[in-house]
């Protein structure tokens, strides 16, 4: 085996870089059926060992109260009260108080929004007529008496379900906490007191001190919207049920089919996501690439020796960073338009008899805004690249030139590897960012021109068309199948990218 492989490897340096290249698409092909399995081993493994884990807290658990004294039993049903009868009184009293406003909150509201959370037999809203007296005169008055609100049962059935799960932990630590304080106490020690817990919070525990309000923040801000965000997407949430005048219902996959449904028409919906794909992804990497590699020329030519006045080109470049987005791609938008300064200049001048389409034609619209966001992007990616073109030793180049290379060598050799080991990540994280570009694309031409259907622009990429079905059509169903489409999109790619990244697969390579 290792001799094929040896002769594979030195074949493969035999060939050309057309070939090399050519040479290592075809192993990715053939090589796709493995890595699946290798997924799928690597997906069952996991579930495995998920059933291992619950399969031993559940022992654990059986294990503690079998082997627990009269003090840990009662703590199974009332939590807190082993570490009451312990001494540790405040860490009881939290145990207790957490059950006692999760019993009265679940047996209030808790219980009632989980079962509405089925959508079904809910009161609707309607209007009916009702007699009130207006100085002395009975009049019928037309009154609006709202039912259920399907929206505000998504939202507080989510959140009763996240407390459900916020109990169950408690209470497992509850039980731990049970159970060490017991086996502390048969060895002959002392358990913490309250003094002791406060203290910990600012000494070996400040981490979780600290990290507690950010996650916090972390699950209601992020975690709780992307719940109720997929939720939403098996629902009917639109223009026509919008609560509370119109409840909407759970469709099942109904969103999704209409997604991957190619329609007899010539637009369907699923050609419209299709082509707003593409434009996404070939947006995402012009826009990520040619400010990465022009970012990083104009930073080699100030850096050059010889070059003066380095300092005042850097504060140029420097300059246009602080003028706010929203200024100058809205002022370029105007300046581009039919009316704008740059066609009435080129029309007053007898360059062009007409306004050049630069927003209304869909190819010149694209190239116009991957054109105006190296303006914007690249002084960041000057600086950005200045910092690591700085620290790359000088020794390296020194040998280069006496081995006889070329600039154009060096550069390939030495400069451009060594910039993808350091930024690799910077260049993945500004990728999938560019994906979501908002402000390029809705300040430069909203989405325009506007030639698919679905309410969807020639340059619109899927983060403004998911805005515009929220926004403007009320469509939170579709934006919501889209939203999760992106999701995958960019996941998959992060995740392909970030396990051939050079910087994460050899980082003692630049050490």
């Amino acid at each position: 085996m290792a001799d094929k492989i040896t002769a594979k490897e030195l074949k493969y340096l035999h060939y050309s870089k057309p070939m090399r290249l050519l040479f290592s698409i075809w192993n990715f092909i053939i090589d796709i059926p493995n890595k699946l399995w290798h997924l799928i081993c690597a997906i069952g493994r996991a579930f495995k060992s998920f059933g291992l884990a619950v399969a031993h807290e559940f022992q654990d658990i059986f294990l503690t109260f079998k082997n627990g004294d009269w003090k840990t039993r009662i703590s199974f049903v009332v939590m807190g009260f082993g570490s009451i009868a312990r001494g540790q009184v405040m860490r009881g009293l939290l145990f207790f108080l957490f059950e006692v406003v999760f019993i009265v909150y679940t047996a209030v509201w808790g219980v009632h929004w989980i079962a509405k959370l089925s959508l079904k037999n809910l009161t609707p809203t309607t209007t009916q007529m009702v007699t009130t007296t207006v100085a002395g005169i009975d009049m019928e008055v037309e009154t609006t008496v709202y039912g259920d609100n399907t929206l505000q049962i998504l939202i507080y059935g989510v959140l009763s379900i996240l407390f459900v799960f916020c109990f169950i932990y408690t209470w497992r630590l509850n039980v731990k906490q049970n159970k060490e304080a017991q086996a502390i106490l048969a060895k002959g020690k002392k358990l913490k007191s309250g003094k002791d817990d406060l203290k910990s919070l600012v000494d070996d525990q400040f981490h979780k001190t600290v990290l507690a309000l950010p996650v916090l923040g972390i699950v209601i801000f992020t975690v709780i919207p992307i719940v109720l965000m997929i939720m939403i997407a098996f629902t009917n949430y639109d223009f026509n049920h919008t609560p509370p005048v119109n409840m909407f219902e759970w469709v099942g996959w109904d969103n999704f089919n209409q997604l991957f449904t190619w329609g007899n028409g010539t637009s369907t919906f699923s050609a419209t996501f299709g082509e707003l794909l593409s434009w996404t992804l070939i947006w995402a990497f012009f826009a990520t690439f040619t400010n990465y590699f022009i970012g990083m020329l104009v930073a080699m030519m100030i850096n050059k020796k010889g070059i003066k006045l380095k300092k005042l080109w850097r504060g140029i470049l420097v300059l246009t960073i602080a003028i706010p987005q929203f200024i100058s791609l809205l002022y370029v938008s105007k300046m581009f338009s039919d009316e704008g300064l740059v066609n009435r200049f080129l029309i007053n001048n007898g360059v062009v008899s007409s306004a050049v389409p630069f927003w209304t034609d869909p190819t010149m619209a694209r190239v116009m805004v991957i054109l105006i966001n190296i303006w914007v992007g690249v002084p960041y990616l000057m600086l950005i690249t200045t910092g690591v073109l700085m620290n790359i030793p000088s020794d390296l180049y020194e040998s280069a030139r006496i081995d006889g290379a070329n600039p154009v060598q060096q550069y390939f050799k030495i400069t451009l590897p060594y910039m993808f080991f350091v930024t690799g990540p910077y260049l993945l994280t500004s990728f999938t960012s560019n994906m979501n570009n908002f402000n390029v694309i809705y300040l430069l031409t909203g989405g325009a021109p506007y030639t698919l259907s679905d309410s969807a622009g020639k340059t619109d990429l899927l983060i403004t068309w998911l805005y515009r079905l929220t926004v403007t059509n009320n469509d939170y169903k579709t934006a919501a199948v889209i939203g999760i489409m992106v999701f995958v999109v960019v996941a998959v790619i992060s995740l392909i990218v970030y396990n051939v990244l050079p910087s994460m697969k050899n980082e003692e390579d630049f050490q």
